[in-house]
């Protein structure tokens, strides 16, 4: 459950954090995001792209261009982040 409130907060901030940007050709695509953590990092990448298409889902929005995913591992957990642009 917190990986999905997680995934929702980053993706929220994404959106809003490019959202603001003033200049009308940037106010149309943003960089969406989404975030996922497991004992296993294939499960970990597999929860960070669904939480992505989740929120692209969500606002209504269309993926442009590659995924980028970054994961970061500790003694239990791997935390992985897929960004992608979107345009509405």
């Amino acid at each position: 459950m917190s990986v999905m409130l997680k995934s929702g907060a980053l993706a929220a901030a994404l959106v809003l954090a490019a959202v603001s940007i003033p200049s009308s050709a940037y106010a149309k695509c943003v960089m969406a995001g989404g975030e996922g953590s497991n004992l296993l990092p294939d499960i970990a990448k597999f929860m960070a792209n669904a939480a992505l298409n989740n929120s692209l889902a969500a606002h209504g929005l269309k993926a442009k261009g590659k995924i980028k995913q970054t994961c970061k591992s500790d003694a239990v957990l791997t935390t992985c982040v897929s960004k992608q642009r979107a345009c509405k």
